[in-house]
């Protein structure tokens, strides 16, 4: 189908209806009313496999790359899954889905969605995203959401079953263009991993290696490997960290609407800092900060309850605060290039040394004491601004497409908007 081709209309017609104004010949329907709800099989580790039908969980909703848990066995038909299959997750994260990744079997916290007749089942699948709306009011939990299962009652509108059909194909359209950029974003993003793992331990165009028992692997003969610690007392690199806390730190009616961004570890999402979720802080409050000020440039390190993301901060004012949760990087001297130890902190060899020490503590933090025994290898400067231009070709590829999918998520959004309210409507024979 092609937009173009699809006639539309504007209603004048509406009813009054408990979600809102919606075209006189549409129904409201409780979502328990249009689907049967088949709740997930409750797998445990004594059923994980290293192969088998693989087992669906939430992880393997939210992150395609997440490895499977399998299963081997009999089990009831009603949690087999196959490509098509509607799935509405209700527990850690709300979210629908259509399954397109083979044979396999549910998990529990995660329903089945089979529609009733009169029901298409890519109309209910863009319907559960305006339920799931009204439903963020209303879940449970404060460490893992959920909703209960009597909030299945949420209503949603329901046009006639043509009309239904019609609404999928014009979010179809935008659907299929964000599934190709979603593509070449998983493509560029396995090309990034690639290249970092050659270029960060092997290096360009070295015949000689050497062992690191720091790294327990092989890095070319000429390169250096340091500790953070070491690294501070040569002044190749400064680091800050928030310390003001107590009477210091703001609290939430300080915030104000615009000023000195506050930053924390949240921030940072594939590997870019969100500024749409900062926080502001006036001048005179910001000058209180003596420790936690990052500039232009700085690498920041997400330290304490998200741990492991990395970016580059890029701004066009003086300075910015740092929240508990991040350490910025500074490299002083012509010897560390910033964005080479941006990568290199992204890396496998840096991100393998966070996890051990993870494993060490209870809390999800790496705290400057720790970060201070964190090994860094250093090429020579001109092989560290190569190897960051390579990998930059990359990220600003991953920038490029990733804008490109906000943009059609916005126009889906704004399709969805007029679509399922009946604002506009889809011409039907």
């Amino acid at each position: 189908m092609m937009i173009e081709d699809v006639e539309f209309s504007k209603e004048t017609g509406f009813q009054d209806t408990p979600i809102g104004k919606t075209p006189r010949d549409w129904k409201t329907a409780k979502l328990e009313d249009v689907a049967t709800y088949i709740n997930g099989f409750h797998f445990g580790p004594t059923d994980w496999k290293s192969k088998g039908l693989p087992i669906i969980r939430i992880q393997n909703l939210n992150d395609k790359d997440a490895e499977f848990n399998y299963f081997q066995g009999d089990i009831d038909e009603k949690y087999i899954i196959e490509n098509g299959d509607l799935l509405f997750s209700w527990s850690a994260s709300i979210g629908a889905y259509v399954w397109n990744r083979g044979k396999a079997v549910l998990n529990q916290h995660i329903f089945k969605v089979v529609p009733k007749q009169g029901v298409d089942k890519l109309y209910l699948y863009h319907a559960l995203f305006l339920a799931i709306q009204q439903l963020s009011s209303r879940v449970h939990g404060s460490t893992m959401k959920h909703f209960k299962k009597e909030e299945l009652k949420t209503l949603i509108p329901l046009p006639p079953l043509r009309e239904q059909s019609g609404i999928v194909g014009v979010l179809g359209v935008i659907d299929s263009a964000i599934e190709l950029v979603d593509g070449v974003i998983w493509k560029t993003e396995r090309l990034k991993k690639g290249l970092m793992q050659t270029l960060l331990a092997k290096g360009i165009g070295h015949k000689e290696y050497k062992y690191s028992k720091e790294l327990d692997s092989e890095i070319p003969k000429e390169w250096e490997v340091a500790q953070l610690s070491q690294l501070l007392e040569r002044e190749a690199i400064t680091y800050h960290l928030d310390g003001n806390h107590g009477e210091l730190y703001p609290r939430e009616e300080e915030f104000v609407s615009e000023g000195v961004p506050f930053l924390s570890a949240n921030m940072i999402v594939d590997g870019v800092i969100d500024f749409s979720k900062a926080k502001y802080v006036t001048e005179e409050r910001a000058r209180q900060f003596r420790k936690g000020v990052a500039k232009d440039g700085d690498v920041l390190f997400a330290h304490n309850a998200t741990v492991g993301p990395v970016s580059i901060l890029r701004i066009n004012v003086p300075y910015v605060i740092l929240g508990t949760t991040l350490t910025s990087y500074r490299c002083e001297l012509d010897c560390l290039n910033n964005y080479y130890l941006k990568y290199y902190m992204e890396s496998p060899h840096f991100q393998k040394q966070l996890q051990r020490i993870m494993k060490q503590t209870t809390r999800n933090q790496v705290p400057i004491t720790a970060q201070r025994k964190l090994y860094f290898v250093s090429p020579p400067i001109s092989e560290q601004k190569r190897i960051a231009e390579i990998l930059s070709v990359a990220d600003k590829k991953l920038e490029t497409e990733r804008k490109e999918k906000m943009r059609l998520e916005r126009v889906k959004r704004g399709l969805m908007d007029l679509l399922l309210t009946g604002k506009v409507r889809v011409k039907v024979d």
